[in-house]
């Protein structure tokens, strides 16, 4: 039985990557703090499903030690970096635990696996972020880096670490360029989720408006659980390498909103308040990758595309609401 070892694995990606590597079989073992295991009914809250089929280990991506002890203690076949600070707005009002989280966990779980479990394969969570002020459009894995934000320079610093630790020590070490990915579980603080759920509360009489910065902003969305089947088929190569993983659409905040709100049966201009506040300082105006290289190495293709993943997640906040007792 091949052993998985994820960070992350309390988030989004991580309890969808979770669910899928045990579907094939893996012995799955996820790395939290100390911290969540004291309050495992909201900070376990998307894996409580599965924590009946998976092993947990302490550790905290600021501690060498507790990393190196993690994979000793593990021997995993393979390594899914998924912990991050990575909240992009959130990286321009703390930028200095931003780049210590991001930086340094990166490169203390990629010595971890290089010291502790040398033959383990590791993945390492990039993101589309990392092109910035893009410098062509579509975005290839070939496509310059112009990080506009702490955040997209933190996962450059991560995207070049693992780059040299599969160059310098022969780690089977690659990274996805992931763009945009979301779902019911998305975090709340992210726009995708922020309109999802604040639709439900407007269709359920819980709110009246919604309040966003940027409705021109474009992203490529794709849907998080069709995206760590591609996590898993970079590892599965002979040689490692890095890949772009993206649907080849882009939308606008706006057209997310406004599909959200027909999805409900509303005019999303009667509710929509844009604020200066929600603005960052510096845009990404438009990210939209091109996956060629994974759809034809990899045999990846989204499944899930835009107007799908929009209902999915308003209607999922909707159930969530009513379950909870608030409607």
């Amino acid at each position: 039985m091949r052993k998985a070892l994820i960070t992350g694995i309390t988030g989004q990606d991580g309890s969808y990557l979770a669910e899928f590597l045990l579907s094939k079989g893996y012995e799955v073992h996820g790395l939290v703090r100390r911290v969540a295991l004291e309050d495992p009914e909201h900070r376990l809250e998307r894996i409580n499903h599965i924590l009946p089929h998976i092993k947990l280990e302490c550790g905290t991506l600021e501690s060498y030690p507790s990393l190196f002890r993690a994979v000793t203690k593990v021997k995993p076949d393979e390594v899914y970096h998924l912990a991050a600070q990575s909240f992009v707005s959130y990286s321009f009002e703390d930028e200095f635990s931003t780049i210590n989280t991001n930086i340094n966990g990166t490169h203390f779980m990629l010595a971890a696996v290089k010291d502790g479990a040398p033959d383990c394969r590791f993945y390492f969570a990039a993101s589309s972020e990392m092109f910035g002020k893009v410098h062509e459009v579509p975005q290839t894995e070939d496509t310059p880096f112009h990080p506009r934000s702490p955040y997209g320079i933190s996962k450059v610093a991560g995207f070049e670490f693992t780059r040299n630790y599969r160059e310098a020590y022969n780690l089977f070490a690659v990274s996805g360029i992931l763009f945009n990915h979301e779902s019911p579980r998305r975090g709340f603080e992210f726009v995708t989720r922020k309109i999802s759920s604040t639709v439900a509360k407007i269709k359920l009489g819980l709110a009246k408006e919604l309040q966003l910065g940027n409705l021109d902003a474009q992203r490529d969305w794709g849907y998080a659980g069709d995206y760590v089947t591609a996590m898993w088929q970079m590892l599965q190569q002979s040689t490692p390498q890095d890949y772009v993983v993206a649907t080849g659409e882009t939308h606008s905040v706006r057209e997310f909103a406004q599909l959200a709100f027909e999805c409900v049966g509303l005019d999303w201009e009667k509710h929509v308040v844009v604020d200066k506040l929600f603005f960052r300082p510096s845009e990404v105006s438009l990210l939209l990758g091109e996956a060629r290289k994974a759809h034809q190495e990899l045999g990846w293709k989204p499944r899930v595309l835009f107007p799908e993943l929009v209902r999915m997640m308003v209607e999922a906040d909707i159930k969530r609401l009513q379950a909870a007792g608030k409607a």
